[in-house]
């Protein structure tokens, strides 16, 4: 597979690829899992916004968007991760969390040689394989928009 990775802020999204990246959230969060709820948030605006197309066909196979410190938490953090259904169990979420820190060590003060803290709010199934990629549980579990969540911290 060959995919081509792009970290773009807000304003410098295409509409084109604001399009396709909106219509692929709903896609996954709102039609797959039978969750109504409001996607759009004014965290878009202040997010990194990271994108795997598939190079020849130009699908959208994967989605993160990176938010700075004091955004959403007082650190860094990742959400709205997702990749294709028919993508899913290829390795491509990993790289898809690898390329999400990453990206949240962009914030990272030039005084701090290593990555600075980042949390997100996991879906509690995906604890495991968020834990393989040095996050840990850091509260309850939490039902959010009828989805059972904790919040885990890198």
């Amino acid at each position: 597979m060959n995919l081509q990775w792009q970290t773009r802020r807000f304003d410098a999204l295409q509409v084109r690829q604001l399009y396709q990246l909106l219509q692929f959230r709903q896609a996954v969060f709102i039609v797959e899992q039978c969750c109504a709820y409001q996607d759009l948030d004014d965290y878009d605006l202040e997010s990194m916004h990271l994108l795997a197309h598939e190079v020849h066909s130009g699908e959208l196979l994967a989605y993160a968007r990176c938010l700075p410190p004091g955004i959403k938490y007082q650190e860094s953090s990742i959400g709205r991760v997702a990749v294709a259904r028919n993508h899913r169990g290829k390795g491509l979420g990993h790289e898809l969390v690898r390329r999400s820190i990453d990206c949240c060590n962009l914030w990272r003060p030039e005084t701090q040689v290593l990555s600075h803290a980042i949390r997100i709010s996991a879906q509690a199934y995906l604890e495991r394989f968020y834990e393989a990629h040095g996050f840990i549980a850091a509260g309850e579990l939490f039902l959010e928009d009828g989805i059972w969540h904790r919040e885990m911290c890198r």
